[in-house]
């Protein structure tokens, strides 16, 4: 596993610890298809949450959030459509995005984590 593999598991794993303490419950992570992959896919009592985890070490070039462009949100759009055509819900889907910078990487003893709901709006 290569070191930016480690890091984003990493990432991944520390969005989900902040997700399950707001009380959502894991439906998948990692979830990929011939369109791209969700990091984590979560619900609530309301909503399907589609969640991609970006990791920095700073945001001072770019905040997180802008890496989610145009074409990732495409993306992310179409492999949460085939998760749902497979998994279908009455919930309310969303896509969420958690921004977590970390100045020393994977060593960072408190990263700094933000969570941006309904973010494609």
């Amino acid at each position: 596993m290569g070191i930016n593999n480690i890091a984003g598991a990493w990432g991944e794993a520390l969005a989900w610890e902040y997700l399950r303490k707001k009380r959502y419950v894991l439906e998948a992570a990692g979830f990929r298809s011939r369109f791209g992959e969700i990091d984590l896919i979560v619900r609530n009592k309301k909503f399907l949450v589609f969640v991609e985890v970006k990791l920095r070490k700073s945001g001072s070039f770019a905040k997180a959030m802008e890496y989610v462009d145009g074409k990732k949100q495409s993306k992310l759009i179409s492999t949460a459509s085939y998760y749902l055509s497979i998994h279908p819900t009455t919930l309310q889907p969303r896509f969420d995005v958690i921004e977590i910078y970390a100045p020393q990487g994977t060593l960072t003893p408190e990263p700094q984590i933000y969570h941006l709901e309904d973010a494609f709006q």
